[in-house]
């Protein structure tokens, strides 16, 4: 702990401030020199699961009062951590592995500290979901996004999933071991095929003892977690890629259904050509729809010779 406060006691951790702290993923020495500093300070810790974090701190030498705040008392929980910073205490703030609120608790209670005018301060470090981008080498991707655990009901599931079909930027999906078989299929169905393969990081065990990653696409999803017991055992972060981008003119009409529309808007309203020609080519009729309003607006307007 000397260490710690050598390196990291410079910075000021003021009294009545709740500290966000993150914590090991998986392999305790990630830990950060400024979280043993801060939670030596503490007067108190919240915890996810006390259990564990009170294993987590005697790993380290620490023992300190610890609070229960978890999914399903967190609201109430926040009411007695305000209760210590009115006293002038600070109070450090931990989920069971990784960086709280980050599909972890710890969201609440920040809302609840900040809307009753109190500091509240991260700290910095693990992050299953950061880990497993930073292995993905989705270089095409255009940002990324967090999806968490998707629903555990098929037809949900199946939902969630079709909306990330045109996506494009990485999207970071957690599964719980007892789920990935599943999950795995239902990706096939959604995203495994076309003439265009999307792929898929699967991370397991992260930073722990049987850490694995492996890149491959999504319709081998399946596949692979068949090939090895072990591949279907330990937390799984997946990273789905992006969608590659489509061609300029994929969403250009069909030659055929473009001059069918073309000659029936010369005899009849917008709208009634464009249903007919839907009709006609066996196409959407909001797209022939839309087609026909992009052209109708890129004409000149006519000018009035009498005026």
């Amino acid at each position: 702990m000397q260490t710690a406060a050598a390196v990291a006691g410079l910075q000021d951790y003021p009294r009545g401030c709740l500290y966000v702290v993150a914590t090991p993923i998986g392999n305790l020495a990630d830990i950060s020199l400024r979280a043993l500093h801060v939670l030596a300070l503490a007067d108190a810790i919240g915890c996810e699961d006390t259990r564990t974090s009170g294993a987590f701190l005697r790993h380290f030498g620490l023992e300190k009062p610890l609070l229960a705040l978890h999914e399903h008392n967190e609201r109430a929980g926040a009411a007695q951590v305000c209760a210590r910073l009115a006293a002038g205490e600070r109070v450090a703030y931990v989920s069971d592995a990784g960086t709280p609120a980050v599909s972890d608790p710890g969201a609440v209670l920040v809302q609840v500290v900040a809307a009753a005018g109190y500091r509240v301060m991260p700290l910095p470090g693990a992050s299953s979901a950061v880990t497993a981008l930073s292995v993905a080498g989705d270089a095409a991707a255009q940002g990324f996004a967090f999806a968490g655990f998707l629903s555990n009901k098929a037809q949900e599931r199946a939902t969630e999933l079709g909306r990330l079909k045109d996506a494009r930027q990485s999207t970071v999906i957690f599964e719980a071991p007892h789920r990935i078989e599943a999950l795995a299929a239902a990706m096939g169905d959604a995203l495994g095929g076309g003439e265009t393969r999307r792929r898929l990081t699967v991370c397991r065990e992260l930073t722990k003892q049987f850490e694995q990653v492996a890149t491959l696409p999504v319709a081998d999803f399946p596949a692979w977690l068949a090939a090895d017991a072990n591949h279907r055992r330990g937390e799984f972060v997946l990273v789905l890629h992006a969608a590659p981008a489509r061609p300029a003119n994929e969403d250009a009409l069909p030659a055929e259904a473009e001059r069918t529309l073309r000659v029936l808007l010369r005899e009849l309203p917008l709208k009634q050509a464009s249903a007919l020609a839907a009709e006609l080519c066996s196409l959407p009729r909001k797209r022939l729809y839309a087609q026909a309003l992009a052209w109708r607006a890129d004409e000149p307007e006519d000018d009035d010779d009498d005026a």
